[in-house]
């Protein structure tokens, strides 16, 4: 379930090694994400974000909707 009309994602064969997404930014782990195009971390940032509500936020900023959130306010109605 996604309400993002409009994305995008970059594989590692895309760079000519796994080092390469490495190099690009600056950071020395795999998977990586960016949110409109700018780096903001691994898998360890994302879950620190989404625990202390900072993720959401950041998605909100950028148009996107949370499901599970939407899902929440429905139910509670």
């Amino acid at each position: 379930m996604t309400c993002v009309d409009d994305y995008s994602f970059a594989m590692a064969w895309q760079f000519r090694s796994l080092s390469g997404i490495k190099d690009y930014s600056n950071w020395p782990t795999i998977p990586q994400v960016y949110l409109n195009g700018e780096f903001v971390g691994g898998c360890d940032i994302l879950l620190q974000m989404h625990q202390n509500g900072d993720l959401v936020e950041e998605l909100k900023k950028l148009g996107i909707r949370s499901a599970l959130i939407d899902e929440k306010n429905e139910d509670s109605k």
